[in-house]
């Protein structure tokens, strides 16, 4: 496997904007499958939400759509399957998303076990900061508690967010790029980490920035949960470009167009 796989290629800052036009010509190209896909999620956080504000828990909000990015990578291998087949001139729909799951390579579930584990130190951590920050108090799901509580809830969201941000920087360093590489079985798990640790390490300041813009833009969709639909399907295939633009099929393959 390893002999096919080519050294990863150097991205700059346009092709960030590049990712985003090719993700936003994707979505356009397959919008029904993508906002069906999407909208699984969309109704999995609005369930989330619900429960969080009859729980008087909101400021718990930010901490969950920040963990949601901690299992986003492996979330998106349904839109790399439906990228993959529009690009191969099959058929696209939302079961082939789906079913991108069931043809999963065991590699694949290992990264999503890593993300799982992740999730989980991050969300014990931010429940316990939030018992020492705010205690009992109950904060329903609405504007009020911003102001009413603004400093202790302030506090609380400014020390969580230092404290997910390095577990969400780990899991994007091993995962940005393992994910679509394991899941078309160009390599295998520790082949795909270690490639994906080299590319990200290799273009900190780009990665670091284009990681930026995935949380922010996801982030605040999950906040305002319908512009989920549209934002995860575009991001989702603006990673798979520069996935491509990374570690291109062949020598002297083209950029896919858009």
């Amino acid at each position: 496997m390893a002999d096919r796989l080519p050294p990863p290629q150097q991205i700059r800052f346009d092709d960030i904007a590049q990712a985003l036009r090719f993700g936003r010509a994707r979505f356009l190209a397959m919008p029904r499958c993508s906002v069906a896909y999407a909208g699984v999620f969309m109704v999995l956080g609005l369930a989330l939400l619900l429960a969080i504000g009859v729980l008087g828990l909101s400021p718990l909000v930010l901490p969950f759509a920040g963990g949601f990015m901690l299992m986003g990578p492996v979330l998106l291998a349904g839109y790399f399957e439906l990228a993959l087949r529009y690009e191969q001139g099959l058929k696209v729909s939302p079961a082939e998303a789906f079913r991108a799951f069931s043809r999963a390579p065991t590699g694949l579930w290992m990264v999503a076990l890593i993300c799982a584990f992740l999730f989980l130190i991050w969300i014990t951590d931010a429940g316990v900061l939030y018992s020492f920050t705010l205690g009992g108090g109950h904060f329903g799901y609405e504007l009020s508690w911003l102001s009413e509580f603004g400093g202790d809830v302030l506090r609380f969201e400014l020390w969580g967010s230092l404290m997910g941000s390095g577990l969400a920087y780990m899991i994007f360093v091993i995962s940005a790029f393992s994910v679509p590489l394991v899941y078309e079985r160009r390599a295998g798990l520790v082949e795909g980490i270690a490639a994906s640790a080299r590319t990200v390490l290799g273009n900190f300041t780009v990665c670091l920035a284009w990681g930026l813009v995935l949380s922010i833009v996801v982030m605040g969709s999950i906040l305002l949960l319908p512009l989920l639909l549209v934002t995860l399907p575009v991001m989702a295939y603006a990673s798979f470009y520069l996935y491509r633009r990374v570690f291109p099929l062949g020598e002297g393959a083209e950029e896919a167009p858009y």
